[in-house]
């Protein structure tokens, strides 16, 4: 989840792995960031966030979950110019799936009672 991750990035600036975090995470193949756009980001975020996107641009994958859409980014990142730095890197060599109807989690709580376990 996104907030995760930059609680994590806050961390590791703060005693000295925040390097070596931005290596790893430039390096994995795949990184989701799930929960996209939960809030405004912050000075210190959106940063963050464009170092990660820089360090896997055209070599990594990045998936983004969010329930927001694109042409709301911007005000999500809060800084013009750092919102087109990130939708650069994110948007304009993406593939875009968009979702219609009920979410599964919402699907899935119609049938299943308190007591009940789910079907797996």
């Amino acid at each position: 989840r996104v907030p995760r991750l930059f609680e994590a990035l806050a961390l590791a600036r703060g005693d000295g792995r925040y390097a070596r975090l931005l290596k790893t995470l430039g390096r994995a193949q795949l990184l989701i960031l799930d929960d996209w756009g939960l809030s405004v980001l912050t000075a210190a975020e959106r940063r963050d966030l464009l170092e990660v996107l820089e360090d896997r641009h055209g070599r990594a994958s990045t998936i983004v979950t969010s329930q927001l859409p694109v042409d709301t980014w911007h005000e999500v990142i809060g800084d013009p110019t750092y919102a087109d730095a990130v939708l650069d890197r994110l948007v304009h060599n993406a593939h875009r799936l968009q979702l219609a109807g009920e979410s599964m989690r919402k699907r899935n709580a119609k049938t299943i009672t308190l007591d009940e376990q789910p079907e797996r």
